[in-house]
């Protein structure tokens, strides 16, 4: 017979080997051209031992694939599918959002993810104008120069926004920010009013407002409003106003999936545009 406290034991074990299993993903996730069962078991904090027995049980997975022939392991594509996946869970559940803010400002709307150093397009409604700024979903821009970019850019520990990009940043347009140091910078002041800006330094004539959704340590996506540069400048308060609320009804359902998404936008959002 099983005692309570044998079954919290095995509980406690249990998730302990999940917890295990997930640092050694995220040390592969940081490493795309692989890691040895050292290399993974320093940055894990593992015994090399504990290492070794996860990746057995996370290859049979499929979660975790041989990397090289040099003993050297990578994510497997079990993780790619599981991505796809949770990609397509993203679309279905906040296209309602776009939808609703695309038709009061008449405007495009995207969603986006973080993708490395690059935010790819996940989903959009495009506004039934004439002159309109559309990027196809599957595309990815550098995360650096655009509005949906910097506002997940801003979510990640300044360390981490270090090793993703150079110090020297490809200039897409004269406005791009160039230098490393300067865009974090403008990362602080984003993670101070919760909204990002393109003001063309990503494509000349084209400007956009942008905001993460979800809570800063889970990383779900990020809302854009991009439009002509003129339709823009202007307007910055009615587009930061809009995009708020619809971000604050996105985290409200976040946090409660079962109850109708009812926004508590009372200090969930800082109210200050930002420059």
């Amino acid at each position: 017979m099983v005692t309570a406290r044998q079954a919290d034991g095995a509980s406690r074990a249990g998730v302990q080997v999940i917890e295990r299993g997930a640092r050694i993903l995220h040390a592969l996730a940081e490493e795309p051209g692989g890691l040895s069962l050292s290399q993974i078991a320093a940055r894990a904090g593992l015994a090399r031992s504990t290492v070794h027995r996860l990746v057995t049980a996370l290859q049979d997975e499929r979660l975790v694939a041989p990397a090289t022939t040099n003993g050297r392991f990578r994510l497997g594509p079990a993780v790619a599918m599981l991505g796809m996946a949770a990609q397509r869970e993203i679309t279905l559940q906040f296209h309602q959002y776009l939808l609703r803010l695309s038709r009061e400002l008449d405007e495009t709307v995207d969603l986006a993810v973080l993708d490395h150093d690059r935010v790819l397009f996940v989903d959009q409604v495009s506004a039934p104008r004439r002159l309109q700024a559309v990027s196809a979903v599957g595309s990815s821009f550098p995360a650096y120069c655009t509005a949906n970019g910097k506002a997940l850019l801003a979510r990640l520990p300044a360390a981490k926004v270090l090793d993703l990009l150079p110090e020297r940043l490809e200039p897409m347009t004269p406005n791009t920010i160039t230098r490393r140091s300067e865009l974090l910078e403008e990362l602080e002041r984003i993670r101070s009013t919760g909204i990002a800006f393109d003001r063309e330094e990503h494509t000349l004539g084209i400007c956009a407002v942008g905001a993460a959704i979800g809570e800063a340590d889970i990383q779900v996506g990020a809302l854009s409003v991009p439009m002509p540069a003129p339709r823009f400048y202007g307007n910055e308060q009615r587009l930061v106003a809009a995009l708020r609320a619809t971000c604050d009804d996105i985290d409200a359902s976040l946090a409660q999936p079962a109850q109708p998404a009812v926004a508590d936008r009372a200090g969930r959002r800082r109210r200050s545009v930002g420059t």
